[in-house]
């Protein structure tokens, strides 16, 4: 009976994103793949006769991952023309396959060439596909969005973020000092920025061997 449930489950997941989302016919076998995909994790995985245990959730990569896809949405055009290939790749990202992911935005950016947030999505997948270090086909993809739309506070962001972990600190940093000058205080975003930037500059300071000053409050790694 579970399996039943998950299957219509699945199909009425399916039929929503392509009656409702409009997503392009190109990308429906990947969609499916990604839908089977977490089927197939569940039926390695899940134990659903056991009884519940229920803890505290821990932070880990996929964690960190969502909440970079929600930052990327809160700073993007909700109703741009690319919103249909971004369901997807984000879909695809949240499961770890940067790669099909990336070749979906590539596909995306050649139909949509004038669209920011396709391309910070590209940056970002190609990152990821990376293991968080920037590349050059994603500083492309960062410079080609920021270029497209210079208000756009992604491509900044996310170039600072894949710069830090990619160990260029003092570029991030500077990066990051600027989209803050240009950040509105009310700025769903900003609060987030702020504390990177304050974590960042410890790793600067404990880089360069002196004692940085105390935060205020904990910062997320950049």
């Amino acid at each position: 009976m579970t399996w039943v449930l998950l299957l219509g489950l699945a199909a009425l997941v399916f039929g929503v994103l392509v009656l409702v989302f409009k997503i392009p016919r190109v990308a429906w076998e990947l969609t499916g793949a990604a839908l089977l995909f977490g089927l197939a994790g569940y039926a390695i995985q899940g134990h659903p006769g056991l009884a519940g245990a229920p803890k505290a959730p821990a932070e880990d990569q996929r964690t960190a991952d969502a909440e970079l896809l929600r930052q990327r949405q809160a700073m993007g055009n909700k109703f741009g023309q690319g919103q249909s290939w971004l369901v997807v790749a984000d879909a695809l990202s949240r499961q770890g396959q940067f790669r099909a992911a990336a070749d979906l935005l590539d596909n995306a950016v050649q139909k949509n060439p004038r669209d920011a947030d396709l391309w910070v999505a590209l940056g970002n997948a190609l990152t990821g596909h990376s293991d968080g270090t920037i590349s050059p086909a994603a500083r492309y993809a960062f410079v080609r969005a920021a270029t497209i739309d210079p208000t756009h506070p992604g491509p900044p962001f996310f170039l600072g973020l894949a710069l830090a972990q990619s160990g260029h600190l003092v570029e991030a940093r500077a990066m990051w000092a600027d989209l803050l000058q240009h950040t509105p205080e009310q700025a769903p975003y900003r609060r987030d920025l702020v504390a990177r930037l304050a974590r960042l500059d410890q790793m600067i300071a404990m880089s360069e061997g002196k004692v940085p000053d105390a935060a205020p409050d904990p910062a997320p790694n950049p």
